[in-house]
């Protein structure tokens, strides 16, 4: 699976953007504090950025030579969601195996990854506190993820 965009185009061009072949999507549920939904966000984000090899692009530098680091090579489409809207929207993400990246209430309450790791594998996949996803895959089928689901915003 490829995520080059079908048309390509000069990074200052006025024309739409390019349209890519896969889509990621980051959904939040919409009663955490704005602070909260900025951090999932973020920890969202980088998991999908392991997504598949070619999610990455390439390294920035600007005119003075500075480097930069690489940045998802595709728009990140960002939504929000009820707890139910959040637990439906997981049940047909696994239902798809799409890659997924996921964040639950308990991971709010420890401090490192382990512990993270370890309060998701304490939970059943149906009774996880979901607070955020994110997926990667096939533009139709994130579509069908994603769809009755809001743009944030």
């Amino acid at each position: 699976m490829t995520t080059a965009p079908t048309t390509t185009e000069s990074p200052r061009a006025a024309t739409p953007a390019a349209r890519f072949e896969t889509k990621i999507a980051v959904i939040v549920r919409d009663d955490l504090a704005g602070w909260q939904k900025l951090n999932v966000t973020a920890f969202l984000a980088s998991g999908i950025a392991h997504a598949s090899g070619d999610i990455m692009g390439k390294p920035y530098e600007d005119a003075s030579g500075h480097g930069y680091l690489a940045l998802l090579r595709e728009p990140v489409l960002c939504y929000t969601a009820d707890a139910a809207a959040l637990t439906r929207t997981h049940a047909r993400a696994l239902s798809r195996a799409v890659p997924t990246a996921l964040y639950t209430a308990d991971m709010f309450a420890t401090g490192n990854d382990d512990d993270n790791r370890a309060a998701v594998r304490a939970v059943t996949a149906d009774d996880l506190d979901l607070v955020g996803l994110a997926v990667h895959g096939p533009r139709g089928i994130v579509d069908k993820i994603t769809k009755g689901l809001k743009l944030h915003g």
